[in-house]
């Protein structure tokens, strides 16, 4: 999960949102190791005092640990990387394996 910057690269929240998940989504396009991905934007406002509330959520299934790896390694994800941490606040995640 992100909360992402107010303003960043010359767009809103928002707009950064959009576009990250428009590149989340491409990935599984490009990195034939991704079994699924969903990205969600938040809906709801965040009451200020709580901050709670993040922007955007990213579920992705792998068939085994190693295509994981082999992902984070593929150079699309780390093109993707670049955008995401130059608009992101914070990050948030659990990587977990789920015994089927």
């Amino acid at each position: 999960m992100w909360k992402l910057k107010d303003n960043a690269e010359g767009a809103t929240k928002e707009k950064n949102a959009e576009k990250m998940k428009l590149i989340l989504e491409g990935l599984k396009i490009n990195i034939d190791e991704i079994k699924n991905v969903e990205v969600g934007l938040n809906i709801t406002e965040d009451d200020e005092e709580s901050g709670y509330a993040y922007d955007v959520v990213l579920i992705s299934d792998f068939e085994t640990e190693l295509d994981y790896t082999m992902y984070t390694r593929n150079n699309h994800h780390k093109k993707a990387l670049k955008f995401i941490n130059s608009v992101i606040e914070e990050r948030r995640f659990v990587d977990y394996k789920v015994d089927i």
